[in-house]
């Protein structure tokens, strides 16, 4: 899809939750595995179902719901995204990150990105909650491919600092102030959505990488594209392929990522309300 195609597809987008809520967020949150009752910490104002959105991608994965929350956590405006779509459910990466452009044009200037990750550290236990320093794509088309959309930001934007080191400071001073674990680390995005072989956990590992997964490098591509301030968090929910004797299935990653998700929204609720 060329630029100007996905500009008015997001145009259309907005004007359509502009018709059902007028509220103005601050901090954009995509919830990941885990989190997915974090609606209940939040006082909403307004729920927009993905598909009440003209042309939006619906997500497809068990444990991931399919709408907007907007409301308050303490005094912070934010928004939710609740269940987000994935490159491996098939749809174009400029779908896939539409929501994060979406949000910076409803008023977000701030993205918290939350995953369910696989540990390649073998210092890493499941539960761990970690820190995103910093990430690597593997094989994950760049959501920037295509014709510019200039209205957004620059055809070749810098990534050095993808990840606001003051947020992370700030989520760093919460974890420690709060006695909740924190490690931290790089994230590699895959496609999915097969899990990972023995044989690329041990490149990831040579790559520098500390937690595997199949979202959240492309959607902090397009945040810092378009001038958000990213940060980001993965619940380490399993070991990679190869580092223990057991096969991983989704329901092993869900069920640790649940028993993790008391800290996980803590940790949560405490950044966002001290984000300045």
């Amino acid at each position: 899809m060329q630029g100007k195609e996905v500009y008015e597809k997001l145009q259309r987008c907005l004007a359509c939750v502009r018709e059902k809520t007028s509220f103005q967020p601050r901090v954009a949150v995509i919830l990941g595995s885990g989190l997915g009752d974090y609606a209940q910490s939040i006082r909403v104002e307004a729920e927009v179902s993905y598909g009440d959105i003209e042309g939006f991608p619906i997500s497809t994965v068990p444990g991931h719901a399919g709408k907007f929350i907007f409301g308050f956590v303490g005094e912070t405006p934010v928004v939710c995204m609740k269940g987000r779509v994935h490159y491996y459910e098939g749809y174009d990466v400029t779908d896939v990150v539409l929501p994060v452009r979406l949000m910076k044009l409803l008023g977000a200037g701030i993205l918290l990105l939350t995953n369910a990750a696989g540990g390649v550290n073998p210092s890493f236990h499941a539960g761990d909650l970690m820190l995103i320093r910093d990430h690597i794509s593997v094989f994950a088309p760049n959501p920037l491919i295509g014709g510019n959309i200039e209205e957004l930001g620059p055809r070749f934007p810098d990534m050095s600092r993808v990840y606001d080191r003051g947020l992370q400071e700030t989520i760093r001073r919460q974890a420690a102030e709060h006695g909740i674990y924190l490690q931290e680390g790089v994230y590699a995005q895959l496609t999915g959505p097969s899990f990972e072989s023995p044989a690329e956990i041990r490149m990831l590992r040579m790559l520098g990488c500390d937690a595997v997964g199949m979202s959240t490098v492309v959607e902090a591509i397009a945040a810092n594209h378009c001038g958000m301030r990213v940060c980001g968090i993965s619940c380490i929910s399993n070991l990679a392929a190869g580092m223990t004797d057991r096969p991983l299935n989704h329901e092993e990653v869900q069920e640790a990522a649940d028993m993790a998700a008391p800290r996980f929204r803590e940790l949560v609720t405490k950044a966002v309300t001290a984000f300045e």
